[in-house]
């Protein structure tokens, strides 16, 4: 398996956070593989190198809103759910038929309406905007 995007993951530590990535800041291949297969489903690239990079990262994994651990991702309406705010207004998600394309379009749920809404942007991009977000600057 290539590393897509796993170094440019690992680098958000090192970005916004004090210190500089470390192991324990991510999940294992295996420990990852042993989720999915349990949970049977199958994971796109960049969400897997994602939690592999920072999956035990809590700064970065709690950062406003909350991205879900291995073990509590699930598919619903059709959605591979892996994050929602605070509020539990809205959780994201991306549609679950797209388990191997290595980095799919990210969808917003309004839970109060069910309504799905495509953010228009993929995983790698909206994680990365995210948290640009989250910790730039205020100017």
């Amino acid at each position: 398996m290539s590393d897509m995007f796993v170094e440019k993951f690992r680098a958000l530590v090192s970005l916004y956070l004090e210190g500089t990535w470390q192991d324990a800041d991510g999940i294992t291949w295996e420990d990852l593989d042993a989720v999915f297969g349990e949970l049977q489903i199958t994971v796109p690239l960049a969400l897997r190198e994602f939690l592999h990079a920072l999956g035990n990262c809590e700064e970065l994994m709690e950062a406003y809103y909350y991205f879900w651990d291995p073990e509590e991702l699930e598919i619903e309406d059709g959605y591979l759910l892996f994050l929602e705010d605070e509020d539990e207004a809205y959780t994201w998600g991306m549609l679950a038929d797209q388990g191997e394309v290595p980095d799919p379009i990210v969808w917003r749920r309004n839970n109060a309406t069910g309504e799905w809404i495509n953010e228009e942007g993929t995983f790698s991009e909206f994680v990365f905007d995210m948290l640009d977000w989250v910790f730039g600057d205020e100017d």
